[in-house]
């Protein structure tokens, strides 16, 4: 051992003298570094013979010099003899813990086993007090019921079920513990009672309490209710409901089940039971849909397909339920005698501007609030003789008519078909007699001219009011609203607004930005954002509305125009909308009525007998055809366009319509009409950039125009030969509007970028907005920075200012062209 380290070394006998470090280990993971030195062996030589002790010789433990180790002195001998004693003392108390330890986790292991075997008896004995109040319960049942019946009813011997209650139960022998931790728990819902077995395995109780998901006291009792009645003969499960399911030639699976209100798995099932591989989004045909139906146990009730109609039938409103609308008047007449310049000077407003050649070409729905703060609905017509049927819609869907007569020109064609369409509704009329500011006004020789057409005003003795008007100056117009009130009180017009809505549609067209649009008018019941609803061929949800000042709306009332958004396709002019409850009946209620439609157009286009077909074919023969494709902005001017054509020609040249339609001049419009040879028409709408070039390397020719009589002497002149010299426009530039300032003593002028041709101050231009026409006219200013001058080349900007109009805006076009007349002949 070495002296200097202070640290005590254990001698260890053979080898010479090694000194170093070993880690001595104890119980419980505790360890110590011990510095140890390795002597070598000693030899021990024997005694010799005879040789005895001497007397008080020192021992080893004395420091005997002989017996001790060498180099170890006494002091050093008896400490380490010291640290042996100590740590055999520490080796026997870790001993006597260890021993404490295992002592005290046996006893915690006796005492949660005997825990578990309280909680096992504890459950046996509540398992057998409700099997005994069970069998107790279903006793008395029997006795009850027995003594009700008649007949008799044969039940168990009572004092056996008492003998047996009241007999100890035998407890079960216990199994030893090596068996009950290997045995397998017996699996929730197998055989047997069903009931949890109360034991429980060493090693689960030690995992954590009862281990795993077991089931209540309160499934249990169910489980012992449901087992009770059925001992009893009681039917546990609900009886089935028997619906009658309307049926009609086809129907979808899954909305079979829905009706019958069962499983669409079920109902798949069976089907495919009965020889049928169908999905749940499959058609099935009616004697199918009703085998299954009956076994299944409901009733069949077969319905045709124009049933499904049935769900927008309204019942009758209630008196208590009706309220007070505004009316409708409908402003009618011949044209230009003043209908729109009327209504502006009541809207205070300025319409006819925008109207192309200052004649009204759409149905415009507006709302007036009188002085007296009573609101009306009016609606523009339209006066030219193409559109007659635009009249008949607005006569159909308004309360009074407003029949405008011009005091300088009397009754006029247009006028007296006004007048029909006001007869046919049954409606009241009164009549404006308008432009008395005019030096050559008289208002008498139109009550004259009136009479002769059964209209008898009241200043002849007649029912029919009438009022002189001035659309310029504003005269008469307080005497005209008063007699609308009137006549309005007169009418005691009510409706119901707590109801599903239901209009008309006035106009619609197909908006580049926003879709389809439809301007309907509410007749009964609330139009609201988000309701569901059909109109004529097409159907939709409410996504947004817009009243007639542009303003977005949630809802409309009766008497309401608004122009609704969310529309599937474009309506017809005229269909009626109605609101249902869901999508699935929107749909199959349109989807009827295009397939009615669809056939009714194919039997209207067939010959009905061989001699019929011979004829026509012979008749054609004959008939020289001018075939023509027309597309407008809105469905009033496309469906009065196809009537004017169809009323051009004679027994040697007819017109025929190939394809009218809403919205710009598309690719496919050019691909048929070049298979036909026909020209395309486009009324207040425009070609875009494909159709353009489709159009030009094909030889299909495009015609554009903004007011419809020019449409009709056109086409009349083309099919009769008569052929005058041809306006053709030359269009020689483009120019997109940038941005919009305000001049001095100039008005609106627009920043406008010439990308295509070249603009000139001479040439007509248009304003386009998403390729419909906004305005057509001159310039009044074309600059290049501050000069004045007559032309602009392509990629330049200028300034440029309209004649009379103000309403530009960025993003516009601006189309300039110039017109020459050519000389043609009919090919």
């Amino acid at each position: 051992m070495s002296e200097n380290d202070g640290k005590k070394t254990l001698g260890v006998r053979g080898g010479g003298p090694r000194s170093g470090q070993v880690k001595q280990s104890f119980s419980h993971g505790r360890t110590k570094n011990v510095v140890v030195e390795t002597k070598r062996k000693r030899v021990v030589m024997p005694k010799p013979a005879g040789a005895k002790p001497e007397v008080g010789t020192p021992s080893v433990a004395g420091g005997d010099p002989r017996k001790r180790p060498a180099g170890i002195s006494e002091a050093e001998l008896e400490r380490r003899m010291k640290a042996l004693a100590a740590a055999r003392a520490r080796e026997a108390d870790e001993a006597e813990k260890r021993a404490e330890d295992e002592r005290q986790r046996a006893e915690e292991r006796e005492r949660r086993r005997q825990e578990i075997e309280e909680k096992e008896r504890e459950e046996r004995e509540r398992e057998e007090a409700l099997k005994i109040k069970a069998e107790e319960d279903a006793r008395r049942l029997r006795e009850e019921a027995e003594a009700r019946a008649p007949q008799p009813v044969a039940v168990p011997d009572p004092s056996e079920a008492e003998a047996r209650a009241a007999k100890p139960q035998k407890a079960a022998p216990k199994a030893p513990e090596r068996e009950t931790r290997d045995r397998p728990s017996k699996p929730r819902g197998g055989d047997g009672d069903k009931r949890r077995s109360g034991k429980l395995t060493v090693n689960q109780a030690l995992a954590g309490g009862e281990g795993g998901r077991q089931r209540s006291m309160a499934q249990m009792k169910r489980q012992q209710e449901r087992a009770r009645k059925k001992a009893m003969g009681q039917q546990p499960d609900r009886e089935k409901v028997v619906r009658d399911v309307q049926l009609p030639e086809a129907i979808v699976v899954s909305e079979l089940a829905n009706r019958m209100a069962e499983r669409v798995a079920d109902v798949v099932k069976s089907l495919m039971q009965n020889g049928i591989m169908a999905t749940q989004t499959q058609t099935i045909d009616a004697d199918t849909a009703e085998l299954i139906i009956e076994e299944f146990g409901h009733k069949v009730v077969r319905v045709s397909d124009s049933d499904v109609e049935q769900v927008i039938q309204q019942d009758e409103d209630k008196a208590s339920d009706l309220q007070d609308r505004a009316p409708i008047i409908t402003v009618m007449g011949h044209v230009d005698h003043g209908k729109t310049s009327l209504l502006d000077a009541i809207r205070k407003t300025r319409v006819v501007q925008g109207e192309a050649g200052g004649i009204t070409q759409h149905i415009g729905a507006y709302q007036v609030t009188a002085d007296n703060g009573q609101v009306l609905t009016f609606l523009d017509t339209p006066g030219h003789a193409a559109f007659t049927s635009m009249r008949a819609r607005g006569a159909q869907v308004t309360d009074i008519v407003v029949l405008v007569v011009a005091a300088d020109d009397a009754v006029m064609p247009q006028t007296v078909e006004a007048i029909n369409h006001a007869r046919a509704a049954k409606v009241p009329m009164i009549v404006a007699i308008n432009k008395i500011d005019r030096p050559g006004a008289d208002a008498d020789k139109v009550r004259t001219s009136l009479l002769q057409h059964e209209v008898i005003v009241e200043k002849m003795s007649g029912e029919v009011q009438d009022v002189e008007v001035s659309a310029v100056n504003g005269t008469g117009l307080p005497e005209l609203l008063e007699a609308i009130s009137l006549q309005s009180e007169l009418l005691e017009l009510k409706a119901n607004p707590d109801r599903a809505a239901s209009g008309a549609v006035i106009e619609a067209q197909l908006d580049v930005g926003r879709g389809p649009v439809a301007t309907v008018l509410v007749q009964n019941g609330t139009l609201k954002r988000g309701d569901i609803f059909v109109v004529g061929e097409q159907w939709g949800k409410v996504r947004a509305m817009e009243n007639d000042q542009g303003e977005r709306v949630n809802e409309a009332g009766p008497s309401v125009p608004v122009e609704v958004l969310g529309l599937n396709g474009t309506p017809e002019a005229g269909d009626v909308l109605n609101v249902v409850e869901t999508e699935a009946q929107a749909r199959e209620i349109a989807e009827y009525r295009q397939k009615a439609a669809r056939d009714k157009r194919a039997a209207a286009g067939a010959a009905t007998t061989l001699e019929q077909l011979m004829a026509n074919a012979k008749a054609d023969e004959n008939v020289a055809e001018l075939p023509i494709l027309v597309k407008a902005d809105v469905q009033g001017s496309a469906e009065a366009i196809t009537q004017a054509m169809e009323k051009i020609g004679n027994d040697e040249v007819r017109v025929r319509v190939l394809h009218s339609g809403v919205g710009a001049i598309t690719e496919t419009d050019i691909g048929l009409a070049e298979a036909s040879n026909a020209p395309v028409f486009g009324f207040n709408v425009r070609a875009n950039a494909s159709a353009r070039n489709t159009a030009n390397q094909k030889g299909v020719e495009i015609r554009y125009y903004s007011v419809i009589y020019d449409l009709v002497d056109d086409v009349k002149a083309a099919a009769s030969g008569l052929l005058s010299n041809e306006v053709r426009e030359n269009f020689i530039g483009y120019a997109e509007i940038r941005e919009v300032f305000r001049v001095s003593n100039v008005g609106r002028v627009a920043g406008c970028l010439v990308t295509e041709g070249v603009a000139r101050r001479s040439a007509g231009v248009r304003l386009l907005r998403d390729n419909v026409v906004i305005h057509e006219g001159t310039l009044k200013t074309l600059k290049r920075f501050k000069d004045e001058v007559a032309e602009v080349q392509s990629g330049q900007e200028c300034g440029m200012a309209f004649e009379n109009y103000e309403d530009i805006r960025p993003g516009d076009v601006i189309e300039i062209f110039e017109r020459e007349e050519v000389e043609r002949e009919l090919a």
